[in-house]
């Protein structure tokens, strides 16, 4: 599926419809340039499953986790170097929970999935518009 974005509402609307589709223990795995609109894709992805709360990169702390109703865990591997990093801080872990795991620069940990993600990859067209393309694993009912 590709869906085209015209601003940072529209890719936060596309995350919001996605998460309203994934079950509980699927996996999103999200590719993009710096700026793509990962974060807001993830933050549309909170408010689909109904958290309420400030969604912000977690490139230094590596996962923020969102917990309400539902559960999300906001990864971001830039900082990664491969998914022996990504297991060592509890990867396994954070799969067994039951929540959504949303997984910004995932090409640095590609070799922690195991093919049932969610693929999401974000592409700039211009400076507000979007091209998203997604790939669905079998965590989509």
């Amino acid at each position: 599926m590709e869906i085209i974005t015209n601003n940072e509402r529209e890719t936060e609307q596309a995350g919001e419809d996605l998460a309203k589709e994934l079950v509980p223990g699927s996996v999103v795995a999200l590719y993009g340039d710096l700026g793509a609109g990962k974060t807001a894709f993830v933050r549309g992805m909170a408010r689909g499953l109904s958290l309420d709360c400030r969604v912000v990169s977690p490139t230094f702390t590596i996962v923020n986790e969102y917990i309400g109703a539902n559960q999300l865990f906001h990864f971001d591997m830039y900082r990664l170097a491969s998914g022996d990093e990504l297991f060592d801080i509890g990867w396994d872990d954070y799969l067994t929970r039951g929540g959504i795991c949303a997984v910004e620069w995932s090409e640095n940990v590609e070799d922690a999935f195991d093919g049932t993600e969610t693929v999401v990859k974000i592409e700039k067209i211009s400076d507000t518009s979007r091209r998203i393309t997604v790939e669905t694993g079998e965590g989509i009912c």
